[in-house]
């Protein structure tokens, strides 16, 4: 396999065949973000992941589930995807899902009969960064991305039939946003109602442009105890109506919850709550062991 640079993935693709169709991110401008800055980023060449493709499928041909790399394989232009998305049916056997990275702004650029195709040969799930609700924030941060095409981009997802795995950034707005932050991003979950939603926590490595704004004092971070209160304002303002798997297990996290919305809303706010109302009960993930 022919990787190049650092590789990124979900947690629930720790078990997945990664194969990297592009290098980098395609927009590689979030600034609470390191994850990409040493890579100048490009489509890798057809051929030279049919060949990646073709020798895995010699090592791993029991593999159930594959996860495109880098960034945003889901910029790839729909010929050329499609044309890797039926060379990997063709060489395995097995497959339940193939996943990847999808901005807004590549799945807005594909029509949904492409969308609805690319799901017909096994690109079951995309992993959409909301990041946060509020369009103020999310200017701030650079995502590249407003609130009203991040939930475009999600209700076309669901009209090609592909699962949307979304991610939220706890304590993203730093202390003086918390409250916006908060109210923002639980309703705009309201109105996506993704089938998957997952909390990381924000860490500012010192190669991630938003550690300037730290370091000049026009950035204050949440403490641990602040993200689990963020975390519970969150939770108890999420109303949906459909299954949502949540999940806050990200290396990220000072604290770890898991439950389905809206079953589990209450027992999730209890456990917060308690942890709220009793700090000194509770020791809290320490700083270094803390992972992107």
């Amino acid at each position: 396999m022919n990787y190049t640079g650092r590789m990124w993935r979900p947690p629930s693709e720790a078990k997945s065949l990664i194969i990297q169709v592009t290098v980098g991110c395609s927009h590689n401008k979030c600034r609470f973000c390191n994850m990409y800055k040493e890579k100048n980023f490009y489509i890798k060449k057809e051929e030279e992941t049919k060949k990646d493709i073709r020798e895995s499928a010699g090592y791993y041909q029991d593999i159930d589930r594959i996860f495109l790399a880098d960034g945003d394989a889901l910029i790839v232009k729909f010929d050329k995807l499609l044309k890797i998305l039926k060379e990997i049916n063709a060489n395995f056997n097995n497959l339940t899902r193939i996943s990847s990275y999808g901005s807004p702004q590549s799945i807005l650029n594909k029509s949904l009969a492409e969308l609805k195709e690319l799901r017909k040969n096994g690109l079951k799930m995309i992993y959409l960064g909301i990041e946060s609700g509020s369009d103020e924030i999310l200017s701030e941060v650079k995502k590249g991305a407003s609130r009203s095409e991040i939930i475009e981009a999600s209700e076309k997802l669901k009209k090609a039939g592909i699962i949307n795995s979304a991610t939220i950034i706890l304590g993203l707005g730093g202390k003086s946003k918390s409250n916006l932050h908060a109210a923002k991003t639980a309703s705009i979950v309201n109105q996506i109602e993704p089938e998957y939603l997952s909390a990381l926590t924000l860490m500012l490595p010192e190669d991630a442009p938003m550690y300037r704004d730290y370091q000049n004092n026009k950035f204050t971070p949440l403490n641990p105890y602040q993200t689990v209160i963020e975390l519970y304002e969150i939770i108890k303002r999420i109303d949906v109506d459909n299954k949502c798997i949540f999940r806050s297990n990200h290396a990220s996290n000072y604290y770890s919850i898991k439950g389905t919305f809206p079953d589990d809303k209450e027992k999730m706010m209890q456990k917060l709550k308690y942890i709220i109302d009793n700090p000194e009960e509770y020791n809290l993930k320490a700083e270094n062991m803390r992972r992107l």
